[in-house]
């Protein structure tokens, strides 16, 4: 509640500064008044939303559409006020200079005025992030974007050249509000035909009761060789509030169960082989493992019991983090690592051949696409769904589609 506070009057006090430019450009008290209960608004429905939280809600629903209008404001407010302070230290500058010029003279110093120029560019600069969160929220969410990717490697086994793999993670069913948008985006999925699905976790925000509605939908994934899934951090129920140690755990069972029935192959710190006209590859799927705070469950060297040293093989890990802190340096060589987990952080740019940018670069060093370190491949999912910002815009959610090759086959 503290932080809560914290940040609202952080807000209030943006807000305030980002009123003087509406008060610059525009003389109307409408205006003012206008801006004055948007942005009051938009605070007062999140706390109330936060107020009248269910502790078995989680962060989902009209509280989520709350958060995001509030975010989506906030941004706005602090583009605002970075442009207004940064005019106020020049204007600060500008009153002490005339200070020591008018000493010797009889005129009188005068504070500089704000100068509408500055004020019309921070209001058009601060209205793109605004507008942009606003329509990821009411279209981004399930603008589903199909990504295609070609992996050569020397090693792998002749009868898996163009061997087609489908990725999805991150479908956080908590936050899923359209059914048939969802439905959509599991048949854009099944679309691909690929050889095998792989869900590399977090199919829920807290509770396995929010995968309930969706199961249905789910479990219609198919593919020749299966459907195979790891746990993610979200899975464990470690975000919620439990009454008992024994409820927690038996959400987590009750979760397994629930993929299980879907079809899904739940691979928790263990392996499979996939097979294809006598060879084969090893698959293995470990539960999370994250670097600082996150959860670290995963087992690499359970999951590589069986496993030949010399196996082309593929990892299903939730962080990337595990790959960079763990995976690379491993003696067995993993061919192609798959995770998710950064969701891009729902926002960003990314133009092909140009530019891929989002906040969460800062955070992690491999946080989407396709990367290439020591000879070993890891495709990091953007995520199906979303969680916290009930939106998503720049950063679409993806359906990954890798195909295998074999250098020097056609």
């Amino acid at each position: 509640m503290s932080r809560l506070i914290i940040l609202a009057i952080f807000y209030v006090v943006l807000a305030v500064y980002g009123f003087q430019a509406f008060r610059t450009l525009f003389r109307s008290p409408w205006m003012h008044w206008a801006y004055g209960v948007l942005f009051l608004g938009a605070l007062l429905f999140l706390v109330i939303k936060i107020m009248t939280l269910q502790a078995n809600d989680g962060f989902r629903g009209t509280v989520a559409v709350a958060g995001g209008i509030f975010a989506a404001f906030f941004l706005m407010a602090l583009v605002l006020g970075f442009f207004l302070l940064l005019e106020d230290v020049i204007r600060l500058f500008g009153f002490g200079y005339n200070k020591v010029v008018t000493w010797s003279s009889s005129e009188a110093a005068h504070f500089p005025s704000r100068r509408k120029f500055i004020s019309g560019l921070a209001l058009g600069l601060a209205s793109l992030p605004f507008g942009a969160m606003l329509y990821g929220m009411y279209r981004g969410k399930y603008n589903y974007q199909v990504l295609k990717y070609e992996l050569e490697f020397d090693d792998l086994p002749d009868a898996f050249h163009n061997y087609q793999i489908t990725q999805i993670s991150d479908v956080h069913s908590g936050s899923f509000d359209d059914y048939k948008k969802v439905e959509y985006g599991v048949n854009l999925v099944n679309e691909q035909k690929s050889d095998v699905i792989f869900f590399t976790g977090d199919i829920v925000n807290n509770r396995s009761e929010e995968l309930e509605p969706w199961k249905a939908v789910f479990s219609r994934l198919e593919a020749r060789d299966g459907v195979y899934s790891i746990l993610g951090n979200h899975d464990y129920g470690d975000y919620a509030s439990w009454e008992t140690e024994e409820a927690k755990a038996q959400n987590l069972e009750e979760l397994k169960m629930m993929q299980r029935g879907m079809g899904f192959d739940l691979m928790l710190n263990t392996n499979r082989y996939l097979e294809k006209d006598g060879q084969r590859i090893a698959l293995l799927g470990v539960e999370n493992w994250g670097r600082g705070g996150f959860k670290k469950a995963g087992d690499l060297e359970k999951a590589k019991e069986g496993i030949h040293k010399d196996d082309f093989k593929i990892l299903l890990s939730h962080d990337p983090s595990h790959w960079e802190d763990v995976v690379l340096q491993d003696d067995y060589h993993f061919h192609l690592t798959l995770s998710g987990h950064t969701h891009g952080m729902q926002f960003g740019v990314e133009i092909p051949g140009w530019i891929k940018w989002s906040p969460v670069k800062w955070r992690y060093k491999y946080w989407a696409g396709i990367y290439k370190e020591l000879d070993q491949f890891i495709n990091v999912n953007r995520g199906f769904g979303f969680i916290g910002y009930p939106g998503r815009f720049g950063i679409w959610p993806e359906i990954s589609v890798i195909t295998l090759k074999k250098k020097g086959l056609t």
